[in-house]
């Protein structure tokens, strides 16, 4: 009853309150109104809105003559989604927009706090604190001491601007004076991007020495942004960092880059790299893509930790992809970092432009392929004085058509036929070898393919048994073509069942062949599935084109054994292994990985067979493991080692700790490089970084890292 007749007051109080042809809503549980004097009296779950901005009180004393209210709390004054006020006493216009608050603190999207004493608004933009306190961190009896918070004279609140300014502020770390500033600037929590400085990251390096990053982050507009970042270090080294980012209509793009001056290379001063990346879309459904990988020297990358890649390659390219057809063209520049590698002398600049079109035969049904492509690579170096191809550049058009059916019988067996045929010309140049100059390849392939996948429900489990058996017809002789693009092989259950294993186009498999394979699957209603592969490749003779390590030397391959086991989105462990009748290994590759709520584990096992073809004097077996554990709601610890066993020494190493709560989020990290070379030596770095919450959209923490408060 109260209520319905607080709605019929409203109705009464609209004039009084009245401002620029807007009104204001009134409900409470009791309301009086004085005519004569213009003034009203609500008690009582009182809330009143007006513009947008929603007050609620125990009760308030509006005054018509001065429009003005008079409010007792405890009062909340809300201001659309992300400002709330909370005050013990206010007196404000009659539009809420201006007036002065006592023993107030404001919320800004449930993250900042600014407690003050007194609280000024000025013309619903603009609200000032004075002698107040500013902290993202929750305070109460038993945290009576936030772990941050900025003290200043006055903090002035632009809703416009969506700004913080303030004056004298003191920035304190457990009620500890950290920093002082006259006048700081912050954005609010509502704020996705504004300019200004980040926080600092504190950096060491035994190569650098010690250092502190203060990157200015700078808005050029609402599609672009700038961050600059100086570096200085103990030992000498002066560095700008820069990344500038753009968002188009039709694309967008980002360049990351960083200029160096430092002592550490005798013959040059200034070094740096440029990365650069993005993607356009064209008319007619065409992307363009593009990267920039460069640096000054092979050491840069790794000593100041922009990246652990020993190849870098630039690279731009536009494609099309459709149902039946594929159009792509691209160049890439390669430029190697690796300790003996000769840039003059590798292929450095590749570039191919391919068409491909699928469709239906009419007579033989099934489906076919077309594909045609243009090829080549570029050596800088214009004489080989030892004559061994290390000058050649090569170039290459080929022409590839395939076709396949497939014919289900009505007792589930799959009976399929395949046929492949390419032809390739090569065109060489700066290679007196005879055996290698130009050149054409046509290369056959014919397949007949049996297989009978056999489901059964059974258990709680679906089982899934598939044998597959495929003939394979190709001609017994190799390709006189020099061997660029197919030099690592790789034998796994991808491929069991393809004509060729090499990876490019070079070298082609021959010789007639069974491929033999089953696969076995189980998925369990309790949420885990299990996949296990063996195949086996059975030829007619050994033509010589694989080397040991590959596990397809021979007139019989080694056995190949791949398994998967997955159990929800918890666990996943695969393995692939390719050993001989007596168990003798040449690889072998593990990867796990284990996520729990409070910890996850990744794993990777790798045995690789010594094979001077493929660049690999000696053996390899790496062991490379990473994990973390949270130890409570808040501190997280994690780790990373990486064992080379042939070595039997640890090239890799690194622990940290991250700590996180509502208001704040600190990492600390130390690693360590074991390895040298002639351009980095080995090295320890430690890395400390903070982030607030409360300034800007992207603050840190979050509720479920809150501290809790008893009561």
């Amino acid at each position: 009853m109260f209520r319905v007749l607080a709605l019929c007051a409203a109705l009464i109080l609209s004039p009084a309150l009245a401002l620029a042809q807007q009104t204001a809503s009134l409900v409470a549980d009791s309301v009086s109104f004085d005519p004569e004097n213009q003034r009203l009296e609500a008690q009582g779950n009182v809330e009143v809105l007006q513009d947008g901005v929603r007050l609620r009180a125990a009760s308030i004393v509006y005054d018509g003559e001065r429009d003005a209210l008079v409010v007792q709390g405890p009062l909340y004054l809300i201001d659309g989604q992300d400002v709330t006020i909370i005050a013990s006493f206010a007196e404000l216009s009659g539009d809420l927009r201006e007036g002065v608050l006592s023993q107030a603190r404001v919320v800004f999207s449930e993250q900042l706090q600014l407690a003050s004493n007194e609280v000024r608004r000025t013309g619903g933009r603009y609200t000032q604190f004075y002698k107040s306190v500013a902290s993202s961190c929750q305070i109460c009896e038993e945290h009576p001491t936030p772990i941050w918070e900025i003290r200043a004279q006055r903090i002035t609140h632009d809703a416009e601007e969506r700004q913080l300014y303030f004056d004298n502020a003191s920035f304190r770390v457990l009620d500890v004076p950290v920093f002082y500033w006259p006048y700081l600037r912050l954005p609010d929590p509502t704020v996705d991007r504004a300019s200004g400085f980040l926080l600092p990251v504190f950096a060491s390096s035994g190569d650098i020495g010690i250092g502190i990053k203060t990157p200015y982050f700078y808005v050029i507009d609402e599609h672009s942004d700038l961050t600059l970042t100086p570096w200085l270090t103990t030992r000498g080294s002066r560095t700008l960092e820069a990344r500038y980012r753009r968002k188009l209509s039709y694309g967008e793009f980002e360049i990351n880059g960083a200029v160096t001056d430092d002592n550490l290379l005798p013959d040059r001063d200034l070094r740096g790299y440029l990365f650069a990346e993005g993607f356009f879309s064209l008319p007619r459904d065409f992307i363009l893509t593009f990267d920039v990988e460069a640096t000054s020297d092979d050491g840069y990358l790794l000593q100041y930790d922009y990246s652990d890649k020993d190849r870098l390659d630039s690279a731009i390219g536009v494609s099309r992809t459709r149902r039946d057809e594929f159009i792509g063209a691209g160049l890439i520049n390669f430029q190697s970092l690796r300790d003996g590698d000769d840039n003059s002398t590798l292929p450095t600049i590749v570039g191919d432009a391919i068409y491909e079109r699928r469709f239906t035969p009419g007579r033989l049904g099934g489906i076919a392929s077309l594909q045609f492509e243009a090829a080549g690579l570029y050596r800088r170096a214009d004489e080989d004085p030892t004559n061994t191809g290390l000058a050649r550049d090569v170039a290459r058009l080929s022409a590839v058509a395939d076709w396949r059916r497939d014919w289900l019988w009505s007792n589930g067996m799959i009976v399929a036929a395949g046929a492949e045929l390419r032809a390739d010309w090569y065109q060489v140049q700066q290679d007196a070898r005879p055996v290698f100059d130009d050149t054409s390849e046509v290369t056959p392939y014919a397949s007949v393919e049996w297989r009978w996948p056999m489901l059964r429900r059974a258990q709680g489990a679906t089982h899934l048994l598939e044998p597959v058996v495929q003939l394979v017809w190709a001609r017994e002789t190799g390709r006189d073509v020099d061997n660029e693009d197919s030099l690592l092989v790789e034998f796994d259950e991808t491929n069991l069942f393809s004509y060729s294993r090499f990876p490019g186009v070079d070298d082609q498999e021959a010789g007639r062949r069974t491929n033999l394979g089953v696969t076995y699957t189980r998925e369990d209603d309790d949420g885990w599935a299990l996949g296990v592969t063996v195949g086996r490749v059975f030829r007619d003779g050994d033509f010589g084109q694989f080397s040991a390590s590959t596990g397809l030397r021979g007139s019989s391959s080694d056995w190949l054994v791949a398994a998967q086991l997955k159990i929800g989105e918890r666990f996943d462990i695969i393995n692939r292994a390719l050993f001989e009748d007596t168990f003798t290994f040449a690889r072998n590759e593990m990867r796990l990985n284990w996520t729990e709520e409070d910890y996850r584990v990744g794993s990777t096992f790798v045995w690789l067979e010594a094979d001077a073809t493929e660049g690999r004097p000696i053996d390899t077996s790496e062991w490379a493991v990473d994990g973390a554990y949270r130890v409570s709601d808040r501190w997280t610890l994690s780790s990373n080692l990486r064992y080379d066993f042939v070595e039997d020494r640890t090239t890799r190493a690194g622990i940290g700790a991250r700590y996180e709560n509502e208001c704040a989020t600190v990492d600390l990290s130390l690693s360590r490089r074991f390895t040298t070379s002639t351009s980095v030596s080995a090295t320890t770095d430690l890395s400390l970084s903070i982030q607030l919450a409360g300034f800007g959209a992207n603050g840190a923490g979050g509720k479920s890292f809150a501290r809790r408060c008893d009561g």
